[in-house]
């Protein structure tokens, strides 16, 4: 346990962040799930509409630093693959 204030002060700080991360993973993971299951299906318009939100919740995760910049990259990439691949 931190006993100076200003280690106290940056536990506080680093729980709430960790709190914050997880939801945005968790919120990212979601979405993939669905846009994967949206293109399993062969649903194109709502994957596509899907991958347009996941595109964009990727660039807010990598710009505060919750996942890397290259991450983000790679999922869209995987993200723009799976649509492509999906027959009208």
């Amino acid at each position: 346990m931190a006993h100076c204030k200003s280690a106290l002060k940056r536990q506080r700080n680093s729980v709430a962040a960790n709190l914050r991360n997880r939801a945005r993973i968790s919120e990212l993971k979601t979405v993939e799930k669905k846009l994967r299951a949206a293109a399993a299906a062969g649903e194109k318009d709502n994957a596509v509409a899907l991958a347009k939100n996941f595109a964009s919740l990727l660039d807010k995760a990598a710009k505060v630093g919750t996942i890397h910049a290259n991450r983000a990259a790679n999922k869209k990439s995987q993200a723009d693959k799976l649509i492509n691949g999906i027959s009208k």
